[in-house]
């Protein structure tokens, strides 16, 4: 399996969007290399603005931007650019209503090294609750480049979750992204993963290995966490014994929540999370040691699905 960056994936999207529509401008908070807007920054200089560490100012600003026609990409580490700037987005953003786009750069425990202080466990749970907030969560490399084309045709505030890392390519390059859109991946009529992010590649992996136990799982790619359609979800439970839900986020707030909301006055199956339980991030030597650490693994996908099968 192919596996490709999402941060470069996104700064040369962005690269490419910018010859195409000239009101976009870039701010960072110091960390461009990092979030790889630098490729902006050397490709249209005038449209590239470094804020330095004070990341609540550039929210600030970008909306002013936004009031002025302008389409404001604004990027952090995931933790910074949601939390410490969670003011600003809400009064000066969400409220508004305004075109301002914010890239979570390094999300979930994806910066393995910096520990809890740099790893954001709770970026989509204070993204969702906003009215107006649009919440994106990639998968690989493919859907973070028509992601960030969808972005800059949706008007409005929106928040979307860049993984640190290569990842498994499991999404195709042809088409457009569709907001609020799912993604069936596999089919299987024994259970139903939903799953984002780096949780994607961690689903497919164990329906290969729940497929050689004689158990059909349908592994479905929930990018779009808000705005999430009841209809769209009921397609998917269709049939099946039980549902599973594989974030790399905190169970409180995130994608568990937002399904479970949605199946709560309808007849559904049994749902197990598979995320951080309640705990902040650690640091450690490798991304998958870390995964590893929280039970975010393929094999703890097959240990639910087989319980969830046998009553557990």
């Amino acid at each position: 399996m192919v596996a490709e960056n999402l941060r470069e994936a996104y700064g040369k999207t962005l690269v490419e969007l910018g010859a195409i529509y000239k009101d976009i401008v870039v701010l960072d908070a110091d960390l461009s290399k990092s979030t790889r807007t630098v490729l902006f920054q050397e490709a249209y200089p005038e449209r590239f603005f470094e804020m330095s560490i004070a990341e609540q100012n550039m929210v600030s600003v970008a909306a002013g931007l936004a009031l002025v026609g302008k389409i404001p990409f604004v990027h952090s580490f995931a933790v910074f650019a949601t939390g410490r700037t969670y003011d600003q987005i809400r009064q000066s953003v969400c409220i508004a209503g305004l075109n301002v786009k914010i890239c979570g750069s390094s999300c979930g425990l994806s910066d393995f090294g910096d520990g809890a202080t740099h790893q954001s466990i709770e970026d989509v749970a204070l993204m969702r609750v906003l009215p107006n907030m649009v919440v994106l969560v990639p998968a690989d490399a493919n859907e973070t480049k028509k992601m960030v084309r969808a972005m800059v045709k949706h008007y409005g505030p929106m928040y979307i979750r860049i993984n640190r890392n290569d990842l498994p390519v499991y999404t195709s390059e042809d088409g457009e992204y569709e907001i609020g859109k799912l993604y069936q991946l596999k089919d299987g009529e024994d259970i139903t993963i939903f799953a984002n992010g780096v949780m994607v590649s961690k689903a497919m992996n164990a329906s290969e290995v729940l497929e050689r136990k004689g158990i059909y799982t349908r592994v479905v790619n929930v990018s779009t966490v808000k705005p999430l359609e009841k209809e769209e979800l009921l397609k998917y439970i269709k049939g099946v014994k039980g549902i599973i839900v594989a974030e790399e986020h905190s169970i409180i707030g995130g994608l568990g929540s937002t399904i479970v909301e949605q199946l709560s006055d309808v007849k559904h199956p049994p749902v197990k999370f598979i995320g951080i339980r309640d705990k902040f991030g650690t640091s450690a030597s490798n991304y998958e040691e870390l995964l590893a650490h929280y039970g975010l693994t393929s094999e703890s996908i097959v240990d639910t699905a087989i319980n969830l099968l046998d009553g557990g």
